[in-house]
């Protein structure tokens, strides 16, 4: 889900150098109305400091700046040619996977695990995006995007030839590291290669395939149903993924080659021996930080999801030690941080400029409240309004076509005014937080399905713009040097956001669902509740207007109706964050060098 998925961003140009900056944008673009272009200049024949390398930056930095100043504008197109193949595959894969997870778990009579599966993975997956920013950093683009696409690979391979919901579990881990990953990778490319005030038209662009592969999802995963199984849903993009990134990748390496040959990149030796390169390498990384703070929130989060399935509920000593020790993990990650990590994990000066930290508290907001009204939606959508799983894949989808689309005028206008902040603050939030708050009334049983959708428009409205806004507003606030880093900061509280909104929304479902049909189903079914509750098809097996499936309906809205209330109280911190945010005039920034759109 790209538009429920992530993007990320930057760090703070001193006054000084931003002024210097704005004098070189005004220097070499007298029109900020032009078309959207891309640069023309020839690399070799330019010594102005705008096309040259920094040889402040780090490694890969410099190499993705040797590229942009060596390759032609052909390949700079063919280049935005081929991420937008991957983000369609990836989408349609996205798109497939998603609708049969409920199968997957329901397979091994485990629905209510629907959203626990994915708390682990959006954790790891979220933290995962540090220590690949110092990869793409440190080792280069292409590298840090390669283990991406292999780490997505051996999770579609592994879901395909899962026979537990553990290894299920397991594999969702690696495919969300790797799908988040190439994701990321492709997101700093992308910032790598386009001005500021084109970005949000850039990113809008990269995200617009899910306009079209929504429609696709739906009937090719119920096609794998019909006539295999889930299992070749994952496996069939197990082999089209790694073909179609591989593509990138040789056009990446090409272009480094080629720029290394032109002389264009700084040359760099290292005289450290492999134990002293490995000592820098996790020093660099902060492994250690990394492991306490992954630890401390999957002990910490993943005991609201599981504790029902204890005898003694949260009085379970497991429950207990989980909660415990992940909140010391956490403390200890703090500590860490603050008195002894050589390099911190996360920079903490990046987080004290308003904007960034405002844009990071929106972004995890908005994934909080998104996964709790979403983790059930779709089993809400085919077991109380009665549709197929085509129809239902639709309306889920709903929030990625429009969120997508309206993503592209959102980029338009922040190319001609120059600003973001006010777009966010007076349309984005009001209009997400009226999306969230109607469903209250309409998502439950017996009410048109069309006020649904009505919903699902506005909250997608809404995420057009505020996802794009927010990705602008921090690398505003940042240079190029700091763009990976700022990024997968925001990716980090976007993935922590969606697994916390996850746990809630499972603590929820696990809390009233069971007690709900206990308190509705009829006497001939109560033997049946613990297979009514953890299995989807059960519940669609029930004859459409018979006592037992009103009954489950009517658990659905009860239940349903606490996991609204709970997503429309979080979107408060929306206003409040976006409230926070310097009002900064993008067209005055020039951030990267070279060949860019």
């Amino acid at each position: 889900m790209r538009f429920s998925s992530a993007r990320i961003r930057p760090s703070f140009l001193p006054v000084a150098v931003k002024e210097k900056n704005n004098e070189a944008e005004a220097a070499t673009q007298s029109d900020d109305a032009k078309e959207i272009q891309v640069t023309s200049e020839s690399p070799a024949a330019s010594d102005s400091d705008a096309e040259a390398v920094d040889k402040n930056a780090q490694v890969g930095v410099q190499k993705i700046e040797a590229t942009t100043s060596a390759w032609s504008k052909h390949q700079l197109i063919l280049a935005y040619a081929l991420i937008f193949l991957i983000f369609f595959v990836d989408s349609m894969q996205q798109q497939i996977t998603g609708t049969l997870t409920p199968y997957v778990t329901s397979s091994f009579q485990l629905h209510s695990l629907t959203a626990t599966t994915g708390i682990l993975s959006q954790i790891i997956g979220g933290l995962s995006k540090l220590p690949l920013a110092k990869i793409l950093d440190i080792w280069g683009r292409p590298q840090g995007f390669l283990i991406m696409v292999s780490l997505l690979t051996i999770g579609l391979v592994m879901m395909a030839a899962c026979k537990n919901v553990e290894t299920y579990a397991a594999a969702q881990v690696f495919y969300w590291v790797g799908y988040n990953g190439i994701d990321y990778s492709l997101s700093i490319f992308i910032a790598d290669t386009s001005h500021l005030k084109n970005r949000g038209l850039m990113y809008g662009f990269a995200s617009s395939p899910y306009i079209v592969t929504t429609w696709i999802g739906g009937p090719a995963a119920q096609s794998f149903l019909d006539n295999s199984t889930f299992r070749w849903g994952f496996g069939t993009f197990a082999i089209i993924t790694p073909f179609v990134c591989s593509l990138l990748f040789i056009l990446f390496i090409f272009n480094y080659r080629k720029a290394k040959k032109a002389g264009l990149m700084p040359a760099r030796e290292s005289t450290r021996t492999i134990l002293q390169s490995v000592r820098h390498h996790a020093v660099e990384f902060d492994l250690f930080g990394l492991l306490l703070i992954t630890s401390g929130l999957a002990l910490f989060l993943l005991p609201f999801s599981l504790y029902s399935y204890q005898p003694d509920g949260w009085r379970s000593p497991m429950i207990i030690c989980m909660v415990v020790f992940g909140g010391l993990l956490l403390i200890a990650f703090g500590v860490w941080e603050a008195r002894f990590t050589p390099v911190p994990f996360i920079p903490w000066t990046l987080l004290t400029d308003r904007t960034v930290f405002g844009a990071n508290i929106l972004a995890a907001v908005l994934f909080v409240s998104f996964y709790i009204w979403n983790s059930f939606f779709y089993s809400f959508l085919v077991v109380v309004n009665n549709q197929s799983i085509t129809h239902a894949s639709y309306i889920t989808n709903i929030y990625s076509i429009v969120a997508c689309f309206f993503a592209i005028p959102v980029g338009l206008y922040v190319r001609w005014s120059g600003r973001f902040k006010n777009i966010a603050l007076f349309f984005g939030v009001p209009i997400t937080i009226l999306g969230v708050a109607l469903m209250l009334h309409f998502r439950q049983p017996d009410v048109n399905i069309g006020y649904i959708a009505m919903c699902q428009v506005f909250i997608a409205v809404g995420g057009g713009v505020l996802v794009i806004c927010e990705q602008i507003a921090v690398m505003a606030a940042a240079s190029h040097q700091h763009v990976a880093v700022v990024l997968a900061i925001e990716g980090m509280f976007s993935s922590v956001g969606g697994a916390i909104g996850s746990t809630i929304a499972t603590a929820i479902w696990t809390g009233n669902f069971r007690n709900n049909l206990l308190k509705y189903l009829p006497a001939s079914a109560q033997g049946d509740v613990d297979l009514i509750y953890g299995d989807l098809t059960t519940q669609t097996s029930y004859a459409w207007g018979s006592p037992t499936r009103d009954a489950i309906n009517r658990a659905y809205g009860d239940t349903q109706r606490l996991m609204l209330i709970a997503s429309t109280a979080f979107l408060a911190l929306a206003v409040v964050a976006v409230a926070a945010w310097r009002n900064i005039y993008v067209k005055d920034i020039k951030q990267v060098r070279g060949r860019v759109a």
